[in-house]
Formats: C-alpha cells, sequence, structure tokens
C-alpha cells in the first residue's frame, strides 16, 4: 500500500534533510563545555489529529538544526493501544523520521523525544518515551533534565517515592539512565498509594506530591521536565527548570493551544509554514508542548517552576475543577482491571463540580 510504498523509497534515498556530522562530532566531544539535554515534544487533541507539522521541524532538531544526536522516539495512542517508533540513531538522518513527517498519522495524545546523552550510554533501551502498563493502561514517559537523587551506580537501590517506604518494585529500569528510573519510581508510587482508580483531580495531587519530594533533595541541582502519558484522552507535563553547570541552556517547557480562529505557523528550524484556517474545523483543537517554541509567530507559554499541568481536549486544565470535568466526560483512567467508584464518589465530595458536567451524556 501507499505506507509501504513511501517508507520503501525513504530507506533508499534517505532523509529529506541534511544531517550535520561537524554537530554530531560537536555532541560527542565536546559534551562537558556546552552541557546541552534532551528535548521533548508532546501533542494533545480535541479530535485525533495529524502531528506531521511540529514533527517536521522538531526532527530537525536531532542533528540539523541542533545536537541533539543521541537516538529519538515518538509513541502515539490509538485507542487503549499505543504505537512506537525507538531509533538510535541521529533523528535528522533517520528515514522512519522522515517517514513520519510526510505521513499524517491521526492520534489525540502523541510525545516525542530526541536525546542528547548526559547520562546513560548511546543504545536502543535508553531511547525515549519509555513505557510500561500498569492498571491494565498504557503509561509513557519522556524526560529532560537532570536528577542528582537518581544518579545511581549499578546495582544502587534506587529511591523511593511516596507515602509507603520500600514495597514491592513492580517496574524497574532496562537500561541506565536516570529519566527510566524517575518514571520507574513514579509508577512504583502509584500503584502502592492506590488500590483503586483515582480520578484526574486525585491522581495530579498524588503526582504533585511525589514531585516535591523528589525536587527536594536537590532544589539547586535538580532539572526535572516530562510528560507523561496515562492513556487515550490525556497528558501530563511538568516542569522544574534551568541550567547545567556551565551552561547558559536553559531547560523548561513551554506550550501553545491553536484553536478557533486558526492562522498561520511558520516553523523555527526550517522555511516551511501552514495555514490551520485551511486544515482544522470549528472543534479542532490542539495543545503542543515543547522543550523549545517549534514556530516564530505564536503565543507560546513557559511553564511555571514545579507547574504540573493536565491537557485534555486540546486545554491545559489549570484548576481542580476543570479535571473534575475532565473526568465527568469519560476522560479519565479507564481500565477494566481496577474500579474507579469509590475513590470518584469520595473526590465529588470534595471537588467543586459544574452542572454541566454532571449532566453531560445525559439530555439534561
Amino acid at each position: 500500500d501507499l505506507f509501504l510504498i513511501q517508507w520503501i523509497v525513504l530507506i533508499c534515498i534517505g532523509s529529506t534533510h541534511a544531517f550535520n556530522p561537524n554537530l554530531y562530532e560537536l555532541s560527542t566531544h565536546r559534551a562537558s563545555r556546552f552541557a546541552l539535554q534532551c528535548q521533548l515534544l508532546g501533542m494533545n487533541c480535541a479530535r485525533p489529529t495529524d502531528f506531521s507539522f511540529s514533527f517536521k521541524g522538531f526532527s530537525l532538531r536531532g542533528g540539523c538544526t541542533d545536537i541533539h544526536c543521541h537516538g529519538w522516539g515518538l509513541l502515539f495512542y490509538e485507542g487503549k493501544g499505543i504505537r512506537c517508533f525507538h531509533d538510535p540513531e541521529p533523528c535528522a538522518q533517520s528515514p522512519i523520521a522522515a517517514l513520519v513527517s510526510n505521513h499524517p498519522l491521526r492520534t489525540l495524545n502523541m510525545i516525542a523525544h530526541i536525546r542528547y546523552a548526559t547520562e546513560g550510554k548511546v543504545a536502543l533501551e535508553n531511547v525515549h518515551p519509555f513505557h510500561r502498563e500498569m492498571w491494565g493502561i498504557q503509561w509513557s514517559f519522556a524526560h529532560n533534565g537532570d536528577v542528582p537523587l537518581f544518579k545511581l551506580d549499578k546495582g544502587q537501590e534506587m529511591p523511593w517515592l511516596g507515602k509507603h517506604d520500600k514495597k514491592d518494585r513492580t517496574y524497574n529500569p532496562v537500561g541506565d539512565t536516570d529519566s527510566e528510573k524517575i518514571f520507574c519510581s513514579i509508577l512504583n508510587a502509584l500503584k502502592s498509594e492506590f488500590s483503586t482508580l483515582p480520578s484526574l483531580p486525585l491522581l495530579h495531587d498524588y503526582l504533585k506530591e511525589i514531585l516535591d519530594e523528589l525536587v527536594s533533595h536537590d532544589k539547586e541541582g535538580t532539572i526535572l521536565n516530562f510528560i507523561l502519558g496515562c492513556g487515550e484522552h490525556t497528558l501530563f507535563a511538568y516542569s522544574w527548570p534551568g541550567s547545567r553547570p556551565g551552561s547558559n541552556v536553559w531547560n523548561g517547557l513551554h506550550y501553545v493551544v491553536r484553536e478557533p480562529p486558526f492562522r498561520q505557523a511558520a516553523l523555527v528550524d526550517c522555511d516551511y509554514e501552514v495555514d490551520f484556517s485551511e486544515l482544522a474545523g470549528e472543534k479542532d483543537r490542539v495543545a503542543v508542548i515543547a522543550t523549545k517554541p517549534l514556530t516564530l509567530n505564536e503565543e507560546w507559554v513557559e511553564f511555571g517552576r514545579n507547574e504540573l499541568i493536565l491537557f485534555d481536549e486540546g486545554k491545559p486544565l489549570l484548576a481542580s475543577e476543570d479535571r473534575m470535568d475532565a473526568e465527568l466526560a469519560g476522560h479519565g483512567l479507564d481500565s477494566s482491571v481496577l474500579d474507579s467508584a469509590p475513590l470518584l464518589k469520595e473526590d465529588l465530595r470534595r471537588h467543586t463540580v459544574s452542572k454541566r458536567s454532571i449532566f453531560s451524556g445525559a439530555d439534561i
């Protein structure tokens, strides 16, 4: 079919953008001087949307316009399932990345990552996004930063996060990055805390507790930015920004919301622009999350320090009431393994909920 033909052609001719070997050499031999880190991309949508525009610019930062040459990965949700692409080679020279950039794959949720190896060797097992099954749900995670608490020697026990000290560690890293260790520790903490599915407000609040604990170990030395997927509809994103010693490169997180009335957007990393008013409809809305803004003419919002944001239907849900609205709209954790009813009833007593949400879908 067309998809297979495109893939074969791209394998034969390579990427349409030239890989810059000088940048690769720079990243490999002068890392201590420049101390750059990985970059993140996330997208959350009201309706299934293709991510080719944003990924086109983002992928060029993997060895063409920037030095993140140590692998790349992309994950997107399709119902309860996920599709993943992982490659330890530079994104800018990857025929698979070129395929993804030029083929309209549609989803409500996606996460991508280009790697600059500061912890862990350059290898497939260290390529983000990482993913695990918990509670019958596919969780995914990509990280940018430097977390001293998780810089561990081989065989050293991972730190335990959360209220329940040293319970069973269900999740363990496959590779040797601090990022995967952080992901596994977050999942272990959540699994130990909840025996039934938490609502989105409760999940948000407990995640924030875990992150406060993690950062408190070294507030000055920690840089922690990540995107966390927990199913088809919602994404969490968190930022504790900063610069590494000896570097003036700021590692934070930004987002932009594209919604009606749609306008043109031009990429930073190449001469390419799209008029979304010609492509998107009145019911479309997309939130794009990135380490550095991807476009020249849109208003990107930088995350505040220690800010955890839940995205649903292309919107940042900044208030607890908004997160409960998303839960009652059916966009919370969805599992056939655990029940959600007991904690949801408790949350309804604790949180103010709009009448619109309570009666949504009931013809009232």
